[in-house]
């Protein structure tokens, strides 16, 4: 979150000092005064951290007041229904939030705010390349959304990564890098891909049987990628350990 958003909010203050201090002028004697927000924050449960660190500061102020016969108030109001005052503070602060000419105010908000934001910004870029990569077509079905990957705390094995990524000990990987003579699984119905190991493998008959039945309390089979890591991932994983790769490739390759 841009921290002139923040801004606002301490550039409404002032400007309300001011006006207050020109009505004292006026009214030597006790005023009465209200600071009032339209967004209601329970004290004793959340704050915005940035708001929080701030408070200090409107405190002093609101003793200042205090010391010149101000009685200050602090209450909440209806938003965007025309009072005067609340509109004024509106007005401000979104005259803050979009001056470029004002620095962002890193140094007054706490780190962990900072860090919240950078990661956030971070996450974000993250996406917006891994959607644009021509590269990890097989990983993208099973993670579309970086920041659901990173939500998922997985124990990662040679088996799950080689059905993650299409890389590793399968037989169309091995023959892309002329390492085989032939990409043909060894149940000999088709080329042994992520998806027939998956789906179809008549060698995984017992494994396969497993997952699907799992899988089909909930959803129907065949189900998506994204679905396996999303609902069943303990049975996915399951699923992907129990697959002996190397005895399922122990076949003497076609002359």
């Amino acid at each position: 979150m841009d921290s002139r958003n923040f801004q606002g909010l301490p550039l409404c203050l002032v400007e309300g000092h001011c006006k207050s201090e020109a009505k004292r002028e006026l009214y030597p004697f006790e005023v009465k005064g209200q600071v009032c927000w339209d967004r209601w924050y329970p004290w004793n449960e959340y704050i915005h951290p940035f708001l929080l660190h701030n408070l200090s500061g409107y405190r002093r102020l609101w003793t200042r007041l205090g010391n010149g016969n101000w009685k200050i108030q602090l209450c909440w109001v209806k938003a965007h229904i025309g009072i005067p005052g609340n509109e004024l503070a509106d007005t401000l602060a979104k005259e803050a939030a979009a001056n470029i000419d004002i620095m962002e105010c890193y140094n007054k908000a706490p780190k962990s705010v900072v860090r919240s934001e950078i990661g956030k910004k971070s996450v974000e870029k993250w996406q917006r390349d891994w959607v644009h990569t021509t590269k990890g077509q097989i990983t993208k079905e099973y993670f579309p959304t970086v920041a659901d990957r990173l939500k998922v705390k997985i124990n990662l094995t040679n088996n799950f990564m080689t059905m993650v990524t299409g890389h590793g000990n399968i037989r169309s990987y091995l023959y892309r890098f002329k390492i085989l003579e032939t990409p043909l699984c060894s149940c000999g119905t088709e080329e042994q891909t992520i998806d027939h190991l998956l789906y179809k493998c008549e060698r995984l008959n017992k494994e396969g049987n497993s997952l699907r039945s799992k899988v089909m309390q909930t959803d129907t089979w065949p189900t998506s990628k994204e679905t396996l890591i999303q609902k069943h991932l303990k049975t996915f994983i399951k699923f992907t350990n129990e697959i002996a790769l190397d005895k399922l490739n122990e076949v003497t390759n076609p002359a």
